[in-house]
């Protein structure tokens, strides 16, 4: 009679990567077993062995992360050297310094479910700009931020000088200007620890964000003379190219590694870089061309066959964007919660 071999259970083996690491991982690897929880412990650990085998991560930021303090992980997360580098939409990355230096303003509205119209309408009159259960108020943050920015455009224009949206942001950080209105820990912006690690970042579609709208309406009023002063989004394109063939290569080859693509919510910050690949191999047909290396998206978004959101990360083998053998995990939970628990788990917290 043949005697089956004895399999480790799956528990045990999460119970035993977490041994050396902190509370949360151990909870995680305990309790998170099934459905998306085993989703999202299958993708920390996948996370970590993509690192440990030299890839290096790209990490994509779409909905209001900033304003839900993700930062708080995030910026240890890049501290650490576990991001290396950044796709977000324009609303987080100034967002991000708007809580840093007018926090103590901000407004949390827990019952923004049940607002009427009025209540929305009185918020307004206060210039109180709700992100769901959060206001952010317009002179000590928004404004405060145009007034900074707005002396680099100037500058920059008079100058002659291009540059693109977060290298703008990068400039009044390092300018000390913001110093004395931070209202939270410098350590949980996550914009500051980019700019301090000088860390790769994209911006595509920035002219939607509220840094956006007040840099066309300073372009219609003549304070920029060159509407092209901030650099565009098909640029943004072309130094994502140069920096992804620069830096992927097949995994284990002198150290060096594929690049991973971990996507919190859809839109323009996931479908930009996931992009860039396809485009190297197709459009400028280079052979060669590493696929993303490992792929990970958080979504509320329903699984369907018509949404860019809601679909399963295999579809994405079509289009040359992942390989067959790419490790590709969808959770569909809030990032909310389930970012800053993959997060610990891969800072062994």
């Amino acid at each position: 009679m043949k005697l089956r071999r004895h399999r480790a259970k799956p528990e045990d083996t999460n119970a035993a990567l977490a041994r050396s690491k902190g509370a949360v991982s151990k909870f995680i690897a305990r309790h998170y077993r099934h459905f998306n929880a085993a989703a999202l412990m299958d993708a920390a650990k996948a996370y970590e062995t993509h690192l440990q085998r030299g890839g290096k991560m790209l990490i994509t930021l779409a909905g209001a992360m900033s304003t839900a303090e993700l930062g708080i992980a995030l910026a240890e997360m890049i501290r650490r050297d576990k991001v290396h580098a950044i796709v977000c939409t324009g609303a987080n990355l100034e967002e991000d310094i708007f809580n840093l230096v007018a926090h103590d303003y901000y407004e949390r509205v827990p019952h923004y479910r049940n607002l009427s119209t009025r209540e929305e309408k009185a918020l307004l009159d206060r210039r109180m700009n709700r992100v769901t259960d959060t206001c952010i108020p317009e002179e000590e943050a928004m404004r405060r931020i145009e007034s900074a920015v707005l002396a680099e455009w100037v500058k920059a224009d008079r100058a002659g000088e291009r540059c693109f949206p977060h290298e703008f942001m990068y400039r009044i950080l390092r300018g000390g200007k913001l110093k004395r209105h931070y209202q939270i820990d410098p350590r949980h912006s996550w914009v500051l620890a980019a700019c301090e690690k000088n860390l790769p970042l994209w911006v595509p579609g920035w002219e939607d964000a509220t840094l956006g709208n007040m840099y066309a309406a300073h372009c219609i009023a003549g304070d920029v003379r060159n509407v092209h002063t901030v650099r565009t989004g098909i640029e943004y394109m072309m130094t994502l190219a140069g920096w992804y063939t620069q830096t992927a290569k097949p995994l284990g080859r002198g150290g060096a590694g594929s690049i991973g693509f971990f996507q919190i919510g859809g839109g323009i910050a996931g479908d930009f870089p996931i992009c860039v690949v396809p485009m190297l191999q197709q459009d400028l047909r280079r052979r060669g061309v590493p696929r993303w290396g490992y792929f990970c998206q958080i979504s509320d978004s329903t699984t369907s066959y018509g949404s860019y959101s809601g679909a399963v990360p295999n579809e994405k083998i079509t289009w040359g964007k992942l390989g067959v053998d790419t490790p590709g995990f969808i959770i569909e939970s809030d990032a909310t919660i389930v970012a800053p628990l993959i997060f610990a788990w891969v800072l062994g917290q």
